[in-house]
């Protein structure tokens, strides 16, 4: 099948009536007792969406709470040691919180709000969706629960204290790999048996139709602000211009990219790639995995021999995940984006490099991101231009990079 990205339709709306993207991605694969609650939840949000309050609501609260704009910078320090390509930044872990997952868990919230639920429970796996939707459900007067494996919880310490400082219940998830992806598991067996006095927020791209559509729409004011600086900074979109962005679920590539979609601009997304000696990784979109269906989606799996989900690993936590969004399955196949990976090994050399020559410091997630940009950047054209989102923080992988590294640069 040829498939196409249709253009003056926003990506996220791109899909048949039975919320397939291409016919091959996505879709609602739910148990009976979800039914009402996430049809409620699509009639809700298609209303919302298209409500000139509700709009005013959320531009506020980005604006006055989460710190919109965020930066957009060049990195002459890393573009003059590296030659060839122009690489700049947008800084989204300047937003409040250190990450751009306070997009999606703030609309989350205001929805909740609007649809007369009390209680808000969410996955996470760097501690950046939970810490985010602790932060803004406490900002909104809503009770808040967060699933986190427990591997994950010994990993991202300052994320967790965070959490709990903001007053969220944290629940460790110990069954599987206890990473993020029984973490949404668990969230979503909760959810199943509250649904009617609690909302739920899933972190990233994944999971049922809606959710999808409510990540990618929040998080796609990343792209509203840069597609401006970008303007702004060059007359125009420059004519070769590569947007390269770290693929875990998905959600900062989407809104990173969304308002570019109908352009020119290149998308390069670098999933996982594990450590360099291991086999185990957590890129399926680069790795040959086949369909399957995870947390009621269609999507690349990585699978064992027996179509069980296969184990991953990852220096990163937010990008250990065994699938993908269906949105950037659909972008793959259809050709709109292209994507690779980035070891650990690299991606903790990227992070020292930009660190010690910028006045950022990216997560281990956007390492990833930078990785790629340091490895082609040479080979480029000092015309061209490299725009890399640094959407989180490293203070949370403080311990990490010191027991790797010996040492932490901030």
């Amino acid at each position: 099948m040829n498939l196409k990205i249709k253009k003056n339709i926003q990506l996220i709306d791109q899909h048949d009536k039975n919320f397939m993207y291409g016919g091959k991605f996505g879709g609602n694969f739910i148990p009976e007792t979800l039914k009402k609650p996430i049809d409620d939840l699509t009639k809700l949000f298609a209303k919302l969406r298209k409500d000139k309050k509700f709009l005013k609501e959320r531009d506020y609260y980005f604006t006055t709470y989460v710190g919109a704009p965020t930066p957009f910078i060049k990195l002459e320090n890393l573009s003059d040691h590296l030659g060839g390509a122009q690489i700049y930044a947008k800084v989204v872990s300047e937003a409040n919180g250190g990450a751009h997952k306070i997009y999606n868990a703030t609309v989350h919230c205001l929805i909740a709000k609007k649809a007369g639920k009390r209680y808000i429970v969410g996955d996470t796996g760097a501690g950046y969706a939970g810490k985010m939707l602790s932060m803004a459900a406490k900002k909104f007067g809503l009770k808040c629960k967060i699933f986190m494996g427990a591997k994950d919880i010994k990993r991202q310490r300052p994320n967790v204290e965070a959490m709990k400082k903001n007053g969220a219940e944290i629940v460790p998830v110990t069954t599987g790999s206890q990473t993020l992806v029984d973490a949404v598991s668990e969230c979503m067996r909760y959810w199943v048996s509250n649904c009617d006095t609690t909302h739920m927020c899933v972190g990233s791209t994944v999971g049922p139709n809606i959710f999808i559509k409510i990540c990618a729409w929040s998080t796609a004011q990343i792209s509203r602000e840069l597609i401006d600086q970008v303007k702004e900074e060059f007359g125009k979109i420059p004519k070769k211009l590569k947007l390269i962005n770290c693929v875990g679920g998905g959600s900062s590539a989407a809104g990173f990219w969304n308002e570019f979609m109908d352009t020119h601009a290149e998308f390069i997304g670098v999933e996982a790639g594990g450590p360099k000696n291991s086999k185990l990784h957590a890129a399926p979109l680069t790795s040959g995995s086949k369909i399957g269906i995870l947390h009621g989606a269609a999507q690349y799996v990585i699978q064992d021999k027996e179509g069980q989900i296969g184990l991953t690993e990852s220096i990163s936590a937010g990008l250990d995940y065994p699938g993908i969004s269906p949105l950037h399955c659909f972008l793959k196949d259809a050709k709109r984006a292209s994507y690779t990976s980035a070891s650990d090994e690299d991606s903790l050399r990227a992070y020292q490099l930009v660190s010690k020559l910028e006045n950022i410091s990216p997560s281990l997630e956007p390492s990833h991101a930078f990785a790629e940009a340091i490895r082609i950047a040479p080979k480029l054209k000092s015309s061209e231009i490299i725009i890399v989102n640094s959407c989180g923080d490293s203070l949370k992988d403080k311990d990490i990079i010191k027991q790797r590294l010996g040492s932490y640069i901030r």
